[in-house]
């Protein structure tokens, strides 16, 4: 089955109102890359927020509660930051965003700016958000949860849509991608890749410089999962070269524990 087939094929299910379902239904078909990229359709991805320093967008990240965002490490998001939620279109005043300040940041100590690895940040919210159509959160995987090698995932963002542009995109872009085992992945990036790393691409599509910190998801059980954060990749956002994302599953218990104690 076609690769974009399977995708439409994971039809949405009813659903009670939580994590991973968006309001407004994102559409599947047709899905092209960030470099080049496709629009999305406007808060079809709830969960995507953008971060901003000066009123500039500069990472991505998802909402996992009304208190929380997840990012990477190498944003290196400080308080004095923003969080904007319900974006769309970062040139426009028309959507119905919350500018969200941030209490607190929680980098992953084992964060490793050399290996990127252990590539994680929570965000807390000075003020909860405020749930809507365009504004929800993303569901989290079990911890240690692997997922196949050509699962078909999506990732989100505002990154530049060729290497060489001057700015990020102006409206969020999709790409539908599918994951690579850990063991696939070497052989792009040989030792590079570790245990808390995930891959995505390889496939004529690739996230980008802006995309970081953004999500991969997966759609199980009618939801949307939160497997993966965009980390690392080539240089030139190559599509011929899988991506590379901190994997959400292995870096759980992080999480629940800083959740936990905050």
């Amino acid at each position: 089955m076609a690769f974009l087939q399977l995708l439409s094929c994971l039809a949405f299910v009813a659903a009670a109102s939580g994590c991973g379902v968006p309001a407004i239904e994102p559409s599947l078909s047709g899905l092209s890359r960030i470099v080049n990229g496709k629009d999305a359709v406007p808060g079809s991805w709830p969960w995507q927020v953008s971060l901003q320093r000066g009123g500039s967008h500069f990472c991505g990240g998802s909402l996992i509660s009304e208190n929380w965002v997840v990012t990477a490490a190498h944003c290196s998001v400080s308080t004095t930051d923003k969080v904007v939620a319900g974006e769309f279109n970062l040139n426009s005043d028309e959507d119905n965003i919350q500018v969200l300040s941030i209490a607190k940041v929680f980098k992953n100590k084992s964060y490793n700016s050399f290996t990127i690895s252990n590539d994680i940040t929570l965000l807390k919210l000075a003020t909860p958000a405020r749930f809507q159509n365009n504004v929800s959160p993303v569901c989290l995987p079990s911890a240690h949860e692997d997922f196949p090698s050509g699962t078909p995932a999506v990732t989100t963002g505002w990154g530049k849509t060729k290497y060489y542009a001057l700015r990020v995109a102006d409206k969020l872009q999709q790409a539908a991608l599918p994951l690579l085992s850990n063991d696939e992945c070497k052989q792009f990036w040989d030792s590079k890749i570790k245990d808390t790393m995930i891959c995505a691409g390889a496939s004529g599509v690739s996230s980008c410089m802006g995309d970081s910190g953004g999500p991969l998801v997966i759609l199980k059980n009618g939801a949307w999962n939160l497997v993966g954060i965009v980390s690392w990749g080539s240089s030139v956002c190559s599509t011929s070269t899988p991506a590379v994302y901190a994997r959400v599953a292995e870096l759980l218990p992080w999480i629940e524990e800083t959740l936990a104690n905050n």
